[in-house]
C-alpha cells in the first residue's frame, strides 16, 4: 500500500506528521508492505504549515494512480475568527483555487482507493463538493459547518464510510493511522505500532452496520 499524506499552505503539522509516522513505523514493521511520503498538488516544494515557523518538504505531486491511500490534514489557524486571514476556514479555502480539489476527486474516483482525513480535513473535502451525503467527522468545532456542506456529520473519533475514513480532532491521526494499518495489514501489525508509539487508541471506530442505537446516536448539528 502507497500512501501519499497530503500538505498545502497553512497546514496543520500534527495533522500531517502523527498518520505519516504511524504509517511509516507500519511499514517497517511490516517489512515493506507500506510506503509513505509527503506530496503537494504542485509538486516537490518546502510548504509553510499554519503554525509560524514550521514548514515540511513535500517530496512528490500528489497522483492518483500511485497512491493507493491519501491522508489530508486540515489547517492550523484562528479559530475564533473565521474571517480572519490566519483563519483554519480561511485557509481551508484557499486550497479551492489550486489544483488539489480535483486530484481529490481523481482519487476518490478511482476503485479501490482510500482517502482519510483528520480534523479538517473533511472539511476541505466537504468544500470542494467531494463528500455530499457520506458520513464523516471533524474537530468539534467544525461539526456544525460539515454538517452544512451536506456531509452527514458523526461525532466520533474515526468514522469508518468504505473508502473514506476520517478522524475527529487533531490527536486523532494516531488513532486513524493505527485503524488503517489495522484495516489493510490486520491487528498485530496495528498492535505492535501501538506499543512502539506508546499509544492506546481512544474510542470506538464508527461504521454504519449492526443495529441501530434507539434515542442514543448523536450525529453533527442534528441531535
Amino acid at each position: 500500500m502507497h500512501a501519499q499524506i497530503v500538505l498545502f499552505d497553512g497546514f496543520d503539522p500534527l495533522d500531517a506528521v502523527a498518520p505519516y509516522e504511524v504509517l511509516q513505523a507500519g511499514g517497517v514493521a511490516s517489512g515493506g508492505a507500506v510506503t509513505v511520503e509527503l506530496a503537494t498538488a504542485e509538486g516537490p516544494r518546502e510548504v509553510p504549515s499554519g503554525v509560524e515557523g514550521l514548514a515540511l518538504r513535500a517530496t512528490a505531486v500528489l497522483d492518483p494512480d500511485r497512491a493507493d491511500l491519501v491522508v489530508v490534514p486540515g489547517a492550523a489557524g484562528d479559530l475564533t475568527d473565521s474571517d480572519s486571514e490566519q483563519s483554519v476556514l480561511v485557509r481551508l479555502g484557499r486550497t479551492l483555487h489550486t489544483g488539489l480539489p480535483a486530484l481529490l476527486k481523481a482519487v476518490m474516483d478511482r476503485p479501490g482507493r482510500t482517502v482519510a482525513t483528520v480534523c479538517g480535513g473533511s472539511l476541505l473535502l466537504a468544500m470542494a463538493g467531494l463528500i455530499e451525503g457520506r458520513r464523516a467527522t471533524t474537530h468539534h468545532l467544525g461539526m456544525e459547518a460539515l454538517d452544512a456542506t451536506g456531509a452527514i456529520a458523526v461525532r466520533a473519533r474515526v468514522v469508518d464510510d468504505g473508502d473514506l475514513v476520517t478522524g475527529a480532532g487533531v490527536t486523532s491521526g494516531l488513532d486513524l493511522g493505527l485503524y488503517l494499518l489495522e484495516r489493510e495489514l490486520g491487528p498485530r501489525i496495528a498492535h505492535a505500532v501501538e506499543e512502539l508509539f506508546a499509544h492506546e487508541r481512544r474510542g470506538v471506530v464508527w461504521r454504519e452496520e449492526g443495529h441501530a442505537p434507539v434515542g442514543l446516536e448523536v450525529t453533527g448539528g442534528r441531535a
